[in-house]
């Protein structure tokens, strides 16, 4: 028996309607469901919906409780997704599963979930055997694939305290395995029963493939801008190093976010880090480019000659505070780790050390593939740690190191030549943090400004999806366009 339970969301439209977990468990359907007077298998649970129940927007736990209440002694399975991200823990030293979320959760004896990925980089993979059916008549232990071996009982002190609230009494012979695989065309053909390169591709997956290039050409998403000259992340590096993304962005910013008007006027320009939503690769910065990297149309509004001892306070004061995100009501789009109750200590770089791999080769999946995948050198990215330990990723990586990151950036433009300080400034900013953050951000030290205060600063279609096209089309022309390539985050 299955349900899908959407996280407790509040930015649906009108012409929808969200069940919150709590009152869908007291539904006189859904407790009809879970006594259904047949025999039940399994309990499938799977939705948008992060699997750890600490995590402060879960409603798993809820419907975990109430199943377990009414059905102790039936295995239940949960698919989630939600958090796009995931911290893995390595010694001393916090990585970020780079740059996406792969995790295995231990409910109990007879209850597990899995989340994998971030943006359809990761394809997890679950099994599990001996549950007790009365018209399963196939092969429990089927030949020529591995079958688990695991129960689920948790060996990872990394996620020891992530679902505390949750116990059962219960005892099982269930036996589980999960893996996750790299998404990517190498992989499945590693995995893929028979393949090689010239017998991979389908007609029907070339079709589509035909497809999808058609509809990226009709959208005009391999318009070129122009030759990243690096690669900038997002966590990889500490604000403030080169190759950190937000460090670049203060110049980006000061070069393209310009009223010609007030072009010789200095100006503060404060940006939520939350617009960034993914790495900018070394390479061709293209239509597609400016969406993955900073796909949302925040305005850039002002407030006209603020004196600079008040609004060179204001970065400050909202990276003291709490981080910066619209009403869910408004728009759910602004989120990030920090909406997740996600503790990020602060960890000196030189503790990063790549940890040890508990496995050491990919085994075959098929004969006929002699491809090896393992090499001395391993490439950056997925470490991951869950409630089963450290053997889950697919392909080994080396770590890409985890630097938290402040609410805010702010560029300086326009200040006088001779270095001194302006008198007063133009203090600009994105439009959903003005009224809630900036206007109570320079009061709190002595000013007295309203909503009233505020101006565009820039037509309303220059957004933070557009400045950085703008600042490509300005300054990255060398090599277009053939750009150069670089060869990937952890490694530029």
């Amino acid at each position: 028996m299955a349900f899908g339970v959407l996280y407790d969301f509040t930015g649906n439209s009108n012409v929808s309607k969200v069940i919150k977990a709590r009152d869908l468990v007291k539904e006189k359907w859904f407790l009809e469901a879970l006594n259904y007077p047949q025999p039940i298998d399994l309990f499938i649970v799977l939705g948008h919906n992060p699997i750890r129940t600490t995590v402060s927007t879960s409603t798993f736990g809820i419907i975990y409780d109430t199943i377990r209440g009414q059905r102790p002694d039936v295995p239940i399975q949960t698919f989630g997704g939600h958090t796009h991200i995931r911290f893995v823990i390595s010694g001393r030293c916090m990585y970020v599963d780079s740059p996406g979320l792969r995790d295995f959760v231990v409910y109990d004896a007879m209850s597990t979930g899995l989340e994998s990925g971030q943006y359809c980089e990761t394809l997890g993979w679950a099994s599990m055997s001996g549950i007790n059916s009365s018209t399963f008549k196939g092969n429990r232990k089927p030949r020529g694939v591995p079958n688990p071996t695991q129960k689920a009982i948790k060996v990872s002190n990394a996620t020891s305290t992530a679902n505390a609230s949750m116990s059962s009494s219960a005892t099982s012979d269930l036996v589980y395995s999960r893996r996750y695989l790299d998404w990517n065309r190498l992989t499945f053909e590693y995995h893929a029963i028979g393949s090689q390169v010239s017998t991979f591709d389908l007609h029907s997956g070339q079709r589509v493939t035909a497809d999808i290039t058609k509809a990226r050409n009709d959208l005009n998403l391999t318009t070129l801008y122009g030759c990243a000259p690096r690669t900038y992340c997002e966590f990889c590096k500490p604000f403030g190093a080169d190759g950190n993304i937000f460090t670049f962005l203060e110049t980006a910013l000061a070069a393209t976010v310009v009223n010609k008007s007030r072009a010789d006027i200095p100006r503060l320009i404060i940006i939520n880090t939350g617009t960034i939503r993914f790495d900018l690769v070394k390479g061709p910065f293209t239509f597609d480019d400016s969406f993955i990297v900073s796909p949302f149309n925040d305005a850039f509004q002002f407030i006209p000659d603020v004196p600079y001892d008040l609004a060179s306070q204001v970065l400050g004061i909202l990276n003291a505070g709490p981080f910066q995100k619209r009403s869910m009501d408004m728009d759910p789009h602004d989120l990030t780790t920090r909406d997740f109750n996600f503790n990020i200590p602060l960890i000196p770089s030189e503790a990063c050390a790549a940890p040890a791999h508990s496995h050491s080769t990919l085994r075959l999946r098929s004969s006929p593939l002699t491809r090896n995948l393992r090499t001395r050198a391993l490439f950056p990215g997925y470490v991951t740690t869950d409630d089963f330990g450290t053997d889950g990723d697919d392909t080994p990586h080396s770590p890409i190191p985890f630097f938290p990151q402040p609410n805010d950036i702010q560029a300086n433009a326009s200040f006088p030549a001779s270095g001194a300080l302006p008198d007063t400034v133009d203090l600009v900013f994105l439009d959903f943090i003005g009224e809630d953050y900036v206007i109570p951000a320079l009061n709190s030290v002595g000013g007295e400004y309203t909503i009233a205060d505020v101006e565009f600063y820039l037509p309303e279609e220059f957004t933070t999806n557009t400045y950085l096209p703008e600042y490509a089309r300005r300054f990255w022309q060398a090599g277009v366009p053939n750009c150069p390539v670089g060869t990937g985050v952890g490694r530029d």
